[in-house]
């Protein structure tokens, strides 16, 4: 990849989620329900969004064992993640997930690193292309992550 195809941020995108879900992901949680398919593939910040979460959804078992001890930032990039893959609901014999929602697109993500300290960033819907700048906030705390 030449410095060229780097700037800017173009072998990376960002992905905002709402909170507890973006720290679920940082627990386990490998897929991410969207309503409408991507067709991005390739390594995403995860952006926690600025909405502080529903009480009731803090005390659903599945979120509250993922997110126990964990701290949950809002308006931040909090980790670095791989989307491998993107397919509709394929029911429970396919998409065996408990995280996963009928009737929408799922988002798989792997190779999962969480960022030591969220960065403050700004992010947008449905996936963005970060600055240099946060890029570089990034990859100071992940050294070995390159595209």
């Amino acid at each position: 990849m030449s410095a060229a195809e780097l700037e800017g941020g173009d072998w990376i995108r960002g992905i905002t989620i709402r909170q507890p879900w973006a720290t679920c992901i940082l627990a386990g949680k490998r897929t991410e329900n969207r309503p409408k398919p991507w067709s991005w593939r390739g390594w995403v910040l995860l952006h926690a969004g600025k909405a502080r979460p529903e009480p009731t959804v803090l005390r659903d078992p599945l979120v509250a064992t993922a997110i126990r001890s964990r701290e949950l930032h809002l308006g931040a990039v909090i980790g670095v993640a791989r989307l491998i893959d993107c397919h509709l609901d394929l029911g429970p014999e396919r998409c065996t997930s408990p995280w996963a929602q009928r009737e929408a697109h799922h988002l798989v993500l792997a190779d999962v690193h969480v960022l030591p300290l969220p960065v403050p960033a700004s992010g947008a819907l449905p996936a963005w292309k970060p600055t240099r700048d946060l890029v570089d906030q990034v990859l100071q705390q992940l050294p070995h992550l390159r595209p």
